[in-house]
């Protein structure tokens, strides 16, 4: 039999959004978890912000770790499963570093970048990989959260970081996997029953980052890819339908696991509006954002999604809940991040934009897991790809998709 097509979300509150664990409201997230239900979706993706969750480097808070017992309580009494992700360092564009990383000493990431204690400082911090408090500090959250909660309903997957080399660069390949190795060995020796992933994204592939797909997910249980073709210079349309799914059959070309793909979307103007273009200033450079229309990117959703299960995904979980309401849109990260404020599901004031009807329609029809009819092949090793990735990624693409690129490396 074949398993369920997993459907999901990314979760921040629509009133709360990063500031959720420091404004906890458990009636908040019963409603809004009721409508993610409703949807048909069945896995809520939601993200430990380190700066909360660890005061000090030898403390957990009481607080947020009571306050995830309640969403997970919320998450399992409407039959969802929660995807729990660790030392969220990078969200949204900037990074959000505990106060006890934060190191003068080290150079700063960018003007407005970082965010500690909820303000924006403008100093550096220690790499998370090498700094040898900062890996206690993770060892001691793991050990905490899994131990409290590893035989909670709500629990589908223990999850070790949101794009963590946009938080932290590992020294080297080797280094990057003895992390992954060491972090996913203290996880399973506690709860050897959920499965564990580390959130990479599509800079995994077409970079030589440390992280690297084929020596990450081989160590892990899942295989997962965050995805926007909106993003990506070289892909000539911002809503190109076969670009989220050839970057799943690529991981899986790379790793030789079926793929999750745990985060794809896309910023939306408001309705009645045209697919347009926006300039502005964002942590004092120029800025340039692709902005859908409603109805362009329900397009774009109900397209894509039959595709992921064609390259034979596990699922589809998209970015992201909520539209953020405009109390919040002179904060980190909606001050400069500005087109962050409407990547959801549901717009500012809760009501459903069109693509969340597509997903509860594909939701209906009870996909499931089905056998690659289209993948990717390696005519090169996983070493050869690394050399350059960038132009192998992008020459990939072509013969996936022929006049899909921009340019030629």
């Amino acid at each position: 039999m074949s398993e369920p097509f997993i459907l999901g979300v990314n979760y921040w509150p629509r009133k709360k959004a990063m500031y959720w664990w420091s404004n906890f409201d458990a009636d908040e997230v019963r409603e809004e978890f009721a409508v993610i239900r409703d949807l048909g979706m069945t896995v809520v993706r939601i993200f430990l912000l380190w700066d909360d969750w660890q005061p000090t480097p030898d403390t957990i808070s009481a607080d947020c770790l009571r306050n995830l017992g309640t969403v997970l309580d919320i998450a399992a009494e409407f039959g969802l499963g929660v995807d729990v992700t660790f030392f969220t360092g990078h969200m949204s564009g900037p990074n959000w570093s505990p106060k006890w990383l934060l190191d003068p000493a080290e150079p700063p990431i960018g003007v407005d970048k970082l965010v500690s204690g909820g303000e924006i400082v403008n100093i550096g911090y220690r790499n998370p990989y090498t700094d040898p408090v900062a890996r206690e500090a993770e060892r001691l959250q793991l050990r905490t959260v899994v131990s409290a909660y590893k035989d909670h309903p709500g629990v589908w997957l223990w999850n070790l970081g949101n794009e963590p080399d946009l938080f932290g660069v590992a020294p080297d390949a080797e280094s990057a996997q003895a992390w992954i190795r060491e972090m996913t060995d203290l996880i399973k020796g506690i709860d050897p029953v959920h499965k564990v992933t580390c959130g990479l994204h599509s800079a995994s592939l077409f970079s030589d980052k440390p992280h690297r797909i084929d020596q990450t997910f081989p160590l892990m249980d899942v295989a997962v890819m965050h995805s926007y073709p909106m993003y990506i210079f070289f892909v000539k349309d911002p809503l190109d339908p076969d670009w989220v799914p050839f970057t799943c059959a690529l991981t899986s070309a790379l790793c030789g696991m079926p793929t999750l793909m745990e985060e794809f979307g896309g910023c939306t103007v408001a309705p009645g509006e045209p697919s347009q273009m926006w300039e502005w200033t964002a942590y004092g450079e120029a800025r340039q954002q692709f902005m859908a229309s409603e109805e362009d990117f329900a397009a774009y959703i109900e397209a894509v999604l039959p595709k992921l299960v064609e390259v034979g995904a596990t699922g589809a979980m998209i970015w992201c809940y909520a539209d953020y309401v405009p109390e919040l849109w002179d904060k980190p990260p909606c001050r400069d991040s500005k087109h962050e404020r409407f990547f959801g599901l549901v717009r500012p004031d809760g009501t459903l934009k069109p693509h969340a009807e597509v997903i509860k329609r594909f939701a209906a029809g009870q996909p499931t897991v089905q056998p690659a009819v289209k993948t990717v092949t390696l005519d090169l090793t996983p070493d050869e790809y690394y050399e350059n990735p960038a132009a192998h990624t992008a020459r990939l693409y072509e013969a996936y998709k022929p006049g899909a690129v921009k340019m030629t490396f």
